[in-house]
C-alpha cells in the first residue's frame, strides 16, 4: 500500500497525497517507515503568518492566482484552530479559496492544530515533507496567527512573510520581541486604509535599526482583496528564496526540523491528560515535589 501511495504522490496524484496526509496525521502503522523512504525534495516552503484579521487567507488566494497564471503548481496547508470537541479544523472550508479547489495545479488542505502549543500541526514537518514529494513549485503554510505560531513557523519556512494591517501601529513596539526577528518579508495589507504610509515608514525605520546580516527585510504594501501589490510580493518572495538556497539559514532550518522530530519522538506516549490525573492523585501526598515528579518521565528505566 505504502509504496503504491508514494509512487502516486511523486506522479502528482492529489488523492494519493490527501490520503497519505490523513494516514500520517493518524499515525497509521507503517507511516514512519513510509516517511523514511520519501525522496529528498527541496520545494520551497513559504510561511504566511500574522495576527487574526490581517487578511492572510485573502493574500494567499491572491498569490495562488498570481503563480497559477504562470503555470506554477501550488500546495497550500492552512493550519486552523482546533475545535474543542472533535479536534477538527474550525475554518476547514476556507471560503476565500473555494475557486481553487478544482484547479488541476492547486492542492489545498486544512489541518487542525490539535492543541499544539505552537499553533502549528504536531506533524507539520512530516506533512510538508510529504507535499514536497509531489513536485509542487511552491508550498504555502498559513498559520493560525495566535501567539507562538508566529515564532514556530520560522523553523519550518524557507521564507516567512508576516502580514499586518495599518491599525497595528500600537502593536509595533511589542513586535521587537517576536515578529520583528522572524520576518523575512513584512506585508502591510489593507494599505488603502488611512495612515498606512505613516505605519509603513515607522516599520521600515524600526527594521533599519535591526541586524539582518545578509538580507534586508522588505516592507511591501498590498490590498489583497483588490490584488494590488501581489506581483511585487511574489517577486520579493522569489528573490528571497533564491538568496537562501544552500545558505546558512537552510542548514539552520534542517537542524531545527530534525531537533523537532527528535523532541516529538521523545515525547511520544506522554499526554497532558495522563499527567494531570497523576498530579491530581499525588499533589496532596506529603513530600510531593514537582521536579521529582517530572524526573519520572525523564528516567528511561
Amino acid at each position: 500500500m505504502w509504496q503504491s501511495l508514494l509512487n502516486n504522490i511523486i506522479q502528482g496524484n492529489f488523492k494519493a497525497l490527501a490520503r497519505a496526509i490523513s494516514l500520517v496525521e493518524n499515525e497509521v502503522e507503517g507511516y514512519e517507515q513510509f516517511l523514511s523512504e520519501l525522496p529528498n525534495a527541496q520545494t520551497a516552503i513559504i510561511g504566511i503568518t500574522g495576527p487574526p484579521g490581517a487578511g492572510k487567507s485573502t493574500l494567499v488566494d491572491a498569490l495562488i492566482g498570481h503563480w497559477t497564471t504562470k503555470g506554477k503548481r501550488i500546495a497550500v496547508l492552512c493550519v486552523d484552530p482546533s475545535s474543542p470537541f472533535n479536534l477538527g479544523a474550525l475554518l476547514g472550508d476556507r471560503i476565500r479559496m473555494t475557486e481553487w479547489y478544482t484547479h488541476p495545479n492547486v492542492f489545498i488542505r486544512s489541518l487542525a492544530s490539535r492543541g499544539s502549543l505552537g499553533g502549528l500541526h504536531p506533524h507539520i514537518i512530516e506533512i510538508t515533507s510529504l507535499v514536497q514529494s509531489a513536485n509542487f513549485d511552491f508550498i504555502i503554510v498559513e498559520t493560525v496567527g495566535v501567539g507562538q505560531s508566529e515564532i514556530e513557523i520560522v523553523g519550518l519556512a524557507d521564507t516567512t512573510v508576516v502580514v499586518v494591517v495599518p491599525e497595528a501601529g500600537d502593536e509595533v513596539q511589542t513586535m521587537k520581541a517576536g515578529l520583528m526577528e522572524i520576518a523575512d518579508l513584512f506585508v502591510v495589507n489593507k494599505s488603502d486604509r488611512p495612515d498606512s504610509d505613516i505605519f509603513v515608514r515607522n516599520l521600515r525605520s524600526m527594521l533599519s535599526q535591526g541586524t539582518h546580516e545578509q538580507f534586508e527585510t522588505a516592507v511591501l504594501k498590498t490590498v489583497a482583496s483588490a490584488k494590488v501589490g501581489i506581483d511585487e510580493l511574489a517577486a520579493a518572495i522569489e528573490l528571497h528564496l533564491q538568496h537562501i538556497t544552500n545558505s546558512e539559514k537552510k542548514i539552520w532550518l534542517l537542524t531545527e526540523r530534525v531537533y523537532q522530530l527528535i523532541q516529538q519522538k521523545k515525547m511520544k506516549g506522554i499526554e497532558k491528560e495522563t499527567i494531570r490525573k497523576s498530579i491530581t492523585a499525588q499533589i496532596h501526598l506529603p513530600g510531593f515535589n514537582l521536579f521529582n515528579f517530572a524526573n519520572k518521565y525523564n528516567d528511561p528505566s
